[in-house]
């Protein structure tokens, strides 16, 4: 966006700015597209640019502002607050980039505060576009924004395999889970009974071919050299060929997500010779999102997440946090944390029935995490960063955390609400913030002090 002034005598008619001529701006145009390339370049999640457009009119304006987008980036060079603002009116979140150091000097470096975000005044007037939406020269902080953005498109609309039906761990996330997932996110739920779904296997354990890869997917699993075997194969099996049956239902419905909704009651663990534990972790390193039992309370933070960081989410159970400390634990964990590399991890049964099969992960020492507590009413989630101190081997679920908490553990304590948490490796406390402020309908505690 940019407007090129035209001297006038004896009176006032340049405003601030660096790009006083059409081939100033040709020039920036140059440097915005090379720049731009770069940060796709960097970025480790994919971004689709479109053709740049120049601002100079309201017309244009309003056609940027209704431009079939994910997000508009506005480098605000000069031109008026009446044409910001229509670009600011798009139902398109709006990053504003502008020039202090880095290029020529932006106009609106001086004005962005009081003219466009106060409208002229004290107060804030804008309603879709803050401060957080300003970005002064730095392209990791556009980068860390659109890496938000597009987690948040692509966790919207989100289509969920609930097997057994929607089955939340409590009243309130029963209650309040379904309506706040579809109106708010735009999920739509796929429901498949337990009988549907006992018929589905029974016809795969039926089908050599299919009985065959299972178990050479089990053999691959447990020739790995991190991988350790202390309960009976056949549970392995019956993992991936329950596995290989939510495949192709999700393959058949266009479902990313899916759960059990009484996995730890007889009639699943009956039906698929296993608690589903091992399923959820195998699906969640295979690139989908899987957890325990059909809880919308948790499942909308770990999706989230997981198209955020680029890497599985691990939902497990909390405890009382204390002196800095936070332990969490669960039996379907994911291997691949980091979305590239397995961590070292035992197959065992599963902690509350002694059956089957589940995963015990080795989470490494110094890794920093980001974990997300979901209150049940679907209103809040609260967050801080953390440093993983151990793993214990507590009589407890499977995979065990202990986390050391970067921020104020005493107002989580006095606080915290919910009682899943969602545990992902990485920083991404600023990313979730961002990404929930622009959906609107959730508030956001974070208890460390960076975000």
């Amino acid at each position: 966006m940019y407007y090129l002034d035209r001297r006038q005598e004896k009176t006032s008619w340049r405003s601030y700015g660096g790009l006083c001529t059409e081939a100033d701006v040709t020039a920036e145009i140059g440097r915005i597209t090379e720049e731009l390339q770069r940060l796709v370049g960097q970025a480790e999640f994919p971004i689709r640019m479109l053709p740049l457009a120049s601002i100079r009119d309201e017309d244009t304006a309003r056609q940027v502002a209704g431009a079939d987008a994910d997000v508009i980036v506005l480098y605000a060079a000069s031109g008026g607050t009446n044409i910001l603002n229509a670009v600011a009116s798009s139902k398109t979140p709006m990053i504003m980039f502008i020039r202090h150091q880095s290029g020529p000097f932006y106009l609106w470096y001086e004005i962005a505060h009081w003219r466009f975000l106060r409208q002229n005044g004290d107060t804030f007037v804008v309603s879709n576009t803050d401060a957080q939406d300003i970005v002064i020269d730095d392209y990791n902080e556009m980068l860390w924004r659109l890496r938000a953005l597009y987690g948040l498109a692509n966790a919207k609309g989100t289509k969920m395999l609930a097997i057994g039906g929607l089955v939340a761990y409590s009243e309130p996330a029963q209650v309040h889970g379904p309506s706040h997932a579809k109106e708010a996110w735009g999920y739509e739920i796929e429901t498949i009974t337990e009988q549907q779904f006992a018929e589905r296997l029974a016809k795969a354990r039926s089908d050599p071919k299919m009985v065959k890869e299972a178990k050479q997917r089990t053999d691959e699993l447990l020739s790995l050299p991190n991988v350790i075997l202390q309960t009976e194969r056949r549970f392995v099996s019956n993992s991936f060929l329950a596995l290989a049956v939510c495949e192709q239902l999700m393959a058949q419905t266009g479902a990313s997500n899916l759960g059990f909704g009484r996995c730890m009651g007889r009639p699943v663990i009956e039906m698929l010779d296993t608690p589903p534990c091992l399923v959820m972790s195998l699906a969640n390193d295979a690139g989908y999102t899987a957890y325990c039992h059909t809880d919308l309370s948790h499942t909308l933070p770990g999706v989230l997440m997981r198209w955020i960081a680029g890497r599985p989410a691990f939902v497990c159970n909390s405890h009382f946090p204390h002196d800095s400390l936070f332990t969490v634990a669960h039996c379907a964990a994911p291997r691949k944390m980091n979305g590239v590399d397995y961590e070292p991890a035992t197959i065992i049964t599963h902690y509350e029935s002694d059956y089957g099969a589940a995963c015990r992960v080795e989470y490494p020492k110094g890794q920093t995490v980001t974990a997300v507590i979901p209150n049940l009413r679907c209103t809040k989630w609260q967050g801080f960063r953390g440093t993983i101190i151990g793993s214990p081997a507590f009589p407890v679920c499977r995979s065990q955390i202990e986390i050391a908490i970067e921020g104020d553990w005493r107002r989580l304590v006095a606080e915290m609400e919910g009682f899943h948490t969602q545990i992902v490796y990485g920083d991404y406390l600023r990313e979730i913030g961002y990404a929930l402020k622009k959906l609107g309908k959730v508030e956001w505690q974070c208890y460390s002090d960076k975000e």
